[in-house]
């Protein structure tokens, strides 16, 4: 048992001490780090300083002037103002009100999102050409020389406030190219706005009346526990069961995947032979996998002590429950031997990495379906699909623990009967990577085909 603490030691202490090896544990965290905190620092969240006319055919005689107030800059600061207050209570309401969500959302709401536009509205006649001014457009030309650049021109039809026939007729939009998309989003939302306006006047109702009367409040959800009232959070609960999935497959996958990488360096250097001189080869597979493995349990301590802190300055660790962090570390043991023994019985078979490939397809193409699947699964942990794939390894560990993250965990038999499924794949890979080690790891030349490897694993000790 000794020999296999030494080379288990040894596997640990190679690959954590590898410079490519700390520069990707340490490269994620920089990288969430950055998309978090710096990168909205530097993305311009609102429209660009415009200057110029937007040019009105109003032949409603109701929405020339109720455009220009819309379009004036104070209402448009007083809109973005208001945005932002919303948004900050959104955000509030998702990410808790810890120290780093205030660090998240960034300024105070009474500051501006970026600098006001100022436009100007020029009501032409109603008898005026729009084919004239779209004319106009294209050379950028205001109606009148002192005006500015012509940005866009609005025909609005009498039929458009005033119901003619059936229905009321569309106003119609012409802008300039090359106009900020944002920008025409606010003249389209002030010509909709003017025009709704000009029709509920006109049926003796008073707009401001209609508006307080369909605005209604959404306070956010109280969840009731036993410890007390917390707020509900939508958007964490839905992301924390892939949080939790994503870290139990990081952790396995880039493990497993250095004891691939290993056994196929130390074979094709031929040091396994010197290795195997002084130990048998289920010993030296087995001191491989436990090194490994405790490569495998850094790197989860690690993130999820990194997300755990994350949710604790949002204020939002009553959103985990400790019973999932427990089954975290049991679904990572019997996945991690699972795939482990698959890449050690791959890596002792082959000489060079690109013959790994082949071998290693079947493996990945598995481990593609709880990616795929995960949304369907967290949105409905106890359907049909969910539940059997639960007991299928080795991705039943992943798809178990997506399941109890969310708000619909499935029955306690079920996690039960997942562990004994994972256990019992995890017991037949070892086996099967046992058989194919003792042969593989001293034979060279062409690589085996994945019938070879099963005719290895039946040859008896």
């Amino acid at each position: 048992m000794r020999k296999v603490f030494h080379v288990a030691a040894r596997e640990f202490i190679a690959t954590v001490t590898a410079r490519g090896f700390l520069f990707g544990i340490l490269l994620t965290p920089a990288i969430v780090l950055f998309m978090v905190f710096l990168l909205p620092r530097f993305t311009t969240k609102s429209p660009p300083r415009v200057d110029g006319v937007v040019a009105v055919i109003d032949r409603s005689g109701e929405a020339g002037a109720e455009l220009a107030h819309y379009l004036s800059p104070a209402a448009i600061r007083e809109r973005r103002l208001e945005e932002r207050r919303r948004l900050r209570e959104f955000a509030a309401s998702e990410i808790g009100s810890g120290v780093t969500a205030g660090a998240i959302l960034g300024a105070a709401p009474e500051e501006p999102l970026g600098e006001v536009p100022h436009i100007t509205v020029v009501t032409l006649a109603p008898d005026a050409d729009p084919e004239r001014e779209k004319e106009r457009l294209k050379l950028s030309l205001a109606p009148r020389p002192a005006d500015g650049v012509l940005l866009a021109v609005a025909l609005v039809p009498a039929g458009a406030v005033v119901r003619e026939g059936d229905g009321f007729d569309d106003y119609h939009l012409f802008v300039r190219s090359g106009l900020d998309d944002r920008l025409v989003d606010e003249l389209q939302a002030g010509l909709e706005g003017c025009i709704r306006g000009a029709r509920l006047r006109g049926s003796g109702i008073a707009p401001e009346l209609v508006a307080e009367l369909v605005r209604v409040e959404r306070p956010p959800a109280r969840v009731v526990t036993a410890e007390g009232e917390r707020k509900a959070s939508p958007l964490m609960n839905q992301m924390l069961p892939i949080a939790f999935m994503v870290l139990l497959m990081i952790s396995v996958i880039t493990s497993s995947s250095s004891l691939l990488t290993t056994t196929i360096e130390e074979k094709s250097n031929r040091i396994v032979e010197l290795l195997l001189s002084a130990l048998s080869s289920r010993e030296l597979m087995t001191g491989k996998i436990l090194g490994q493995m405790a490569v495998g349990l850094l790197i989860l301590l690690l993130y999820t002590g990194m997300g755990l802190g994350a949710l604790a300055s949002f204020t939002l660790t009553g959103l985990v429950d400790p019973v999932i962090l427990l089954f975290l570390l049991v679904f990572f043991v019997l996945s991690y031997f699972t795939v482990a023994a698959l890449m050690a019985a791959v890596g002792s078979a082959v000489s060079e990495m690109r013959d790994a490939q082949p071998l290693m397809m079947p493996v990945m193409m598995v481990f593609m379906v709880p990616w795929l699947l995960m949304v369907p699964i967290g949105s409905h942990p106890n359907s049909l699909m969910a539940v059997v794939l639960s007991f299928v390894p080795p991705i039943g560990s992943f798809v178990t623990l997506l399941r109890m993250a969310s708000g619909t965990p499935p029955p306690l038999w079920q996690v039960v009967l997942a562990v004994a499924a994972g256990a019992a794949g995890a017991t037949a890979s070892l086996w099967f990577a046992a058989k194919v080690f003792r042969v593989g790891v001293l034979m060279y030349g062409k690589p085996p085909t994945l019938r070879t490897l099963i005719r290895w694993a039946r040859i008896p000790d």
